[in-house]
């Protein structure tokens, strides 16, 4: 019998021990195929850099692929949070699926940080959001900035042209919003799908309509498509793209016809292109010396840059919600760290200066935004 005992207590001695000393587990979830396969790819890449010890505590991360579909990143989300018992879910990579998993993630009262641009990922923080956070620049954000350059180069008339998804629409009601404002008309609205392989129809509404400038509000490759059509068709006046374009596929894609555009970016696509009294360089260039030192030179992108900031605000909170709660503690330690992401303040990262608050869960400001202008295959920094 007291040999009995001794065992008995060896192993709830032992279990204790492995409880004590529980995993951080991280569920990931990005598009590493399917049409928005050139932002989740990069992101995967930045994602396989990332420590695997914060504040000396293991950090586990598991991959799903949703596949650039809103049902699969669903059931992924799903998946992790009540069978894998993730602590924290990174991605989608695109604004439908992050759409999509807001459900899922309030149900499971998990934090998530997403890794789409979608002002209504976060925003307001009511309901499933107030577990919803983002790293990127939202599409206000941008759209807003192409608005003042739009009004000074005293550009009077501009067509939209985006996506017929989640992405599209948050796109066309800030972009249109902020046009009228500054008095710009929008002379025509145009929409194309993800895996559209021909948008003639569309960019022929929009020449007819004669607008100095045309917003093209798509992400990834496919982003390339109405450009070349523009191009095919003529048209001379100045093109905009979203930071969705922001990586090397785009241009390989593009090519020739892109040269010209602009494109709003996170600084850390630019970051040796940075003024040296930018408040980010110093951590832009930290993000781009890791990133370019693993995949080369010219490999920077928009998605890297979203998910180097993921970790980097996971750094900073972890510590704090360690100290409300253990990952022993599932339920408990969600919370904890779901609270310390709201709290985070001035802190620095590729995409910006995040300082989250209550009512704001991406925390970043006009000193995120950069405008590019693509030449030669290149981003070059607009001064």
């Amino acid at each position: 019998m007291k040999t009995v005992h001794l065992v008995l207590a060896a192993a709830v001695a032992m279990a204790c021990a492995a409880s004590a000393h529980a995993d951080v587990k991280v569920g990931v979830v990005l598009s590493q195929t399917g049409p928005a396969a050139s932002l989740g790819i990069p992101e995967q890449k930045t994602v396989e850099l990332f420590p695997k010890q914060i504040d000396g505590q293991k950090i586990v991360y598991i991959f799903k692929d949703d596949a650039s579909d809103p049902t699969t990143a669903v059931k992924a989300t799903k998946e992790l949070i009540d069978s894998d018992k993730v602590d924290l879910v990174i991605g989608s990579s695109i604004t439908p699926n992050s759409m999509a998993m807001l459900d899922v993630i309030g149900a499971g009262k998990t934090p998530n940080i997403s890794l789409a641009a979608g002002r209504p990922i976060v925003f307001p923080v009511t309901g499933n959001r107030v577990w919803a956070f983002n790293t990127p620049q939202t599409t206000g954000l941008m759209a807003r900035a192409i608005v003042k350059n739009l009004v000074a180069d005293k550009t009077k008339s501009v067509a939209f042209i985006g996506f017929d998804d989640a992405y599209g629409e948050d796109w066309w009601n800030n972009f249109s919003k902020d046009a009228k404002a500054a008095g710009i008309q929008v002379v025509a609205s145009e929409r194309f799908s993800r895996t559209a392989t021909s948008v003639t129809g569309q960019i022929l509404h929009i020449l007819g309509a004669k607008p100095q400038a045309v917003l093209i509000a798509a992400s990834g490759t496919p982003a390339a498509l109405p450009e070349r059509e523009l191009k095919k068709v003529g048209y001379k006046g100045q093109i905009y793209q979203t930071h969705g374009v922001a990586n090397p596929d785009f241009l390989r894609v593009c090519g020739a016809d892109c040269n010209g555009t602009i494109v709003p970016v996170s600084p850390g696509v630019v970051a040796e292109q940075l003024p040296a009294n930018s408040p980010i360089k110093a951590s832009a260039m930290k993000f781009a010396t890791a990133y370019e030192g693993a995949y080369g030179k010219n490999s920077l992108s928009q998605f890297s840059a979203n998910a180097w900031d993921a970790i980097t605000l996971l750094e900073h909170a972890l510590p704090v919600a360690l100290k409300q709660a253990k990952p022993e503690d599932t339920v408990a330690f969600r919370a904890a760290l779901r609270n310390a992401l709201e709290g985070l303040k001035d802190v620095t990262g590729a995409d910006g200066i995040y300082s989250m608050s209550p009512t704001d869960h991406n925390g970043l400001d006009d000193r995120a935004v950069v405008l590019t202008r693509i030449e030669n295959g290149t981003w070059k920094l607009m001064k």
